[in-house]
């Protein structure tokens, strides 16, 4: 399937490992004022359509993985940030907050790079991964309320099921920001790495998970979102079903020869 044309990101796809690389470093990569919702969007849909993907990387160019919403433009009340409470709103609807919609929706594993600031709704962004490997020079923020703005973009609920309620109230109420090592001390990154290796260490990670049965992979990446909101028994009928198709697909049997051979 060809790649999806965007307008502020770059994607490349190799060895089932698609990554996608924010590419407005002049604007730290902010998701407001660019079209990098348009372009995660875009893969997310596209890496759900297409067989050949086992795994998304996302990372930034330049120093920043991502610094949020545009805050220039938040002071000139323009773009995103212009109109009354019910344009701004819809504005919000209608934009960025598609991308936690639509990478809820991912089926592979996503993986986030960060490689330098991730900040407010870059922050967030990061969380919606299911997996974070940090650079040295990455730092974290959940810095909407020194703004005097909440997190529009869905960061409460995503980031206080990562690390807990009260870890995430004092990170968000404090709008403190955290360097690498406390990111990992706290369960934000699950590593933290030399810059120059970062990408390398997290192809390396996604190319384990892309050697797995890759209609399997999709499937327990189901399950395991499923079971943040499921009860016991239903879940457990669910995993009959998907064990089921599991059983009766073809790369099950070649994983088993492989496994005796």
């Amino acid at each position: 399937m060809n790649l999806p044309q965007l307008t502020d990101a770059l994607l490349t796809l190799e060895n089932r490992v698609a990554t996608l690389t924010f590419n407005r470093h002049d604007l730290r990569n902010a998701l407001t004022g660019t079209a990098l919702v348009d372009d995660i969007v875009a893969v997310a849909e596209w890496v759900n359509r297409c067989d050949e993907v086992s795994v998304l990387v996302m990372t930034g160019a330049g120093s920043a993985f991502s610094s949020g919403g545009n805050v220039k433009d938040m002071a000139e009340r323009g773009g995103d940030f212009a109109g009354d409470v019910a344009e701004v709103a819809t504005r919000y609807r209608r934009g960025i907050q598609r991308i936690p919609l639509a990478l809820q929706q991912v089926e592979v594993p996503i993986i986030a790079a960060v490689n330098g600031p991730a900040i407010g709704a870059g922050f967030d962004l990061a969380n919606m991964a299911d997996i974070r490997i940090a650079s040295e020079k990455a730092k974290f923020g959940e810095t909407f309320l020194n703004l005097g703005i909440i997190p529009g973009d869905g960061g409460a609920w995503f980031m206080q099921r990562l690390i807990g309620y009260q870890r995430a109230f004092e990170l968000t109420l404090s709008g403190r920001i955290v360097d690498a090592a406390e990111a990992k001390e706290i369960g934000i990154v699950l590593e933290v790495v030399a810059p120059e290796q970062l990408l390398a260490r997290a192809h390396e990670l996604a190319a384990r998970f892309a050697a797995q049965p890759p209609k399997a992979v999709r499937l327990t990446k189901r399950l395991m979102k499923s079971a943040q909101r499921m009860e016991l028994k239903d879940f457990l009928d669910l995993c009959a079903a998907f064990q089921g198709m599991c059983h009766n697909e073809p790369e099950h049997l070649e994983a088993v020869q492989r496994f005796l051979s």
